[in-house]
């Protein structure tokens, strides 16, 4: 059944990426230019790319806007530690109609066998309103690697068609 649902996966989703830093820049945004390059590599579009500060208004406005756009997935890195500043879970969750948890349990145990115990402090979820699905990682380039390659990119078209069935 699972292989019957898969072919039906999208092959070009139209995706938007936000870094949600106060420090970096187009520049320095190794981890939102590693998003880029894994999805158009994989055949999807990058139609939107925003660097946003760690402000819980400035990031609900932008992912608000994004989901009443032609969007059809929203990838965040940044911001979702237990820091002061990280505020994106809080700016974010409230505008999902689900949570797919199973994204943020993948992707501890994934970090879990890279960093040990740490693992534990990343707030990661994803889920889906709208026909979207939106997806918020942590900002490190080795945790945007791992979520990436080994959640993100295999599912992606999959969990499009399904938020849209």
């Amino acid at each position: 059944m699972s292989e019957e649902h898969k072919c039906h996966a999208l092959k070009n989703v139209r995706c938007a990426v936000l870094t949600i830093s106060d420090s970096r820049t187009e520049e320095t945004d190794d981890s939102g230019k590693l998003i880029k390059e894994l999805l158009e590599e994989n055949g999807h579009l990058v139609v939107e790319y925003r660097i946003l500060k760690d402000e819980m208004e400035d990031i609900k406005s932008a992912v608000a806007g994004l989901l009443d756009s032609d969007v059809q997935a929203i990838i965040t890195n940044g911001g979702t530690g237990i820091s002061k500043r990280d505020v994106t879970v809080e700016s974010v969750s409230g505008l999902l109609d689900k949570t797919l948890d199973g994204f943020g349990d993948l992707f501890r145990m994934l970090s879990y066998e890279e960093v040990g115990s740490r693992a534990m402090m990343s707030r990661v979820f994803a889920g889906t309103t709208k026909g979207k699905i939106v997806i918020c990682m942590p900002g490190s380039m080795d945790a945007v690697a791992l979520g990436m390659k080994r959640l993100v990119i295999p599912e992606l078209g999959h969990m499009v068609w399904e938020a849209n069935r």
